[in-house]
C-alpha cells in the first residue's frame, strides 16, 4: 500500500485539513477493508472498483466522486484489483459551505455539483501515473471554489479551539474561544456540519484515542482515559464502542496483528 497526505495551501487551511492519495493492489478476489469513523468529512475520487452494503444489503457500486460525512460506527467497503484514490479530507463546519449543499448526516443522496467534471481528467493523470498533476488539478478547483465564498470566523475559531484540545474542551469554552453564546456557536454549528459540537467533540476525542491505540496498542487504558479527560476507563469503552462497534482492548488486538482499521453518509456527485 502507497499512501501520501499533502498539507493544504495557507488560503485553504481553513476548510481543508489536507489532500491524500492512497493507492493498493488487493488481488483479484474481492477484498473488504473498514473505515473507522473520524472527526473530517472527506470527498472521495477513486478509480477502480470500489463497494459498499446498501440498505437492502445488496452490494452496490460507489460513484466517484462521493462524499463520506461524520461517521457514528465503522463501514465496510468491497473492491478487487488495483484501488487508487484520492481524497480531500475537510473540517465538517466547512465542507457544505464549502460546496454549496445543504448539510445533512443520513443516507445517500445523488447530487448534481461541478466537482464530478474533474473525473475524466484526474482518471487520465491517475492512470498514466501523474499523480502530482492529478493533485494539483484537485487543489485548484478548490482554491477557485473557496475565492467564491465566505467562511465563518465563528465556526472556524471554535473548530480551531476544539482541534487543539482534542475534543475535550467544554462546549462553553469553545463557544467563548469563537466569541460567541452556546446557543449562537450551537446553531451554526448544527447548520453547517448537521451535528453539535459535542458530537463532533466526541468524535475528535475518539480519533484520538483510536490513533493512540493503533500506535501503541500496549497502553494502559485508566491511564490513557484521564490523559484525555474522559472520567474513567469503563466511559472511554463505552464511547469507543459507540463509533468503532469494539472494544478499545480487541482494537488494540487488532492494531497488534497489524490489520488496517479505518462508515455511511455518503453523498454522491453528478456532472452539472
Amino acid at each position: 500500500m502507497h499512501h501520501q497526505e499533502f498539507d493544504p495551501s495557507e488560503a485553504l487551511s481553513d476548510t481543508i485539513k489536507c489532500f491524500w492519495y492512497n493507492s493498493r493492489d488487493f488481488g483479484e478476489l474481492q477484498s473488504s477493508f473498514e473505515v473507522v469513523p473520524d472527526g473530517y468529512a472527506e470527498i472521495i475520487f477513486h478509480f477502480g472498483s470500489l463497494s459498499s452494503i446498501s440498505h437492502n444489503g445488496d452490494l452496490q457500486p460507489l460513484p466517484s466522486p462521493f462524499m463520506m460525512g461524520l461517521l457514528n460506527e465503522p463501514v465496510l467497503f468491497y473492491t478487487k484489483n488495483r484501488l487508487e484514490i484520492i481524497g480531500i479530507r475537510c473540517f465538517p463546519w466547512t465542507v457544505f459551505d464549502l460546496l454549496g449543499l445543504p448539510s445533512g448526516k443520513i443516507g445517500v443522496r445523488i447530487v448534481k455539483h461541478s466537482i464530478a467534471q474533474l473525473q475524466s481528467s484526474l482518471e487520465k493523470s491517475i492512470h498514466a501515473g501523474r499523480i502530482e498533476e492529478a493533485l494539483a488539478q484537485v487543489k485548484q478547483y478548490f482554491l477557485n471554489i473557496h475565492m467564491q465564498i465566505k467562511m465563518d470566523s465563528m465556526l472556524f475559531k471554535a473548530g480551531v479551539a476544539m482541534q487543539v484540545a482534542n475534543g475535550t474542551m467544554p462546549v462553553s469554552q469553545v463557544a467563548a474561544a469563537a466569541h460567541a453564546t452556546v446557543r449562537t456557536l450551537e446553531r451554526k454549528f448544527k447548520q453547517s456540519s448537521g451535528y453539535s459540537v459535542k458530537d463532533v467533540s466526541g468524535l475528535m476525542r475518539f480519533e484520538r484515542v483510536r490513533n493512540h491505540l493503533w500506535l501503541h496498542p500496549d497502553v494502559n487504558l485508566a491511564g490513557l482515559a484521564h490523559e484525555l479527560g474522559y472520567t474513567d476507563q469503563s466511559h472511554l469503552s463505552r464511547e469507543f464502542k459507540r463509533y468503532s462497534g469494539t472494544t478499545p482492548a480487541a482494537f488494540a488486538r487488532k492494531a497488534k496483528k497489524g490489520k488496517p482499521a479505518a462508515s455511511p453518509d455518503f453523498v454522491a456527485f453528478i456532472q452539472d
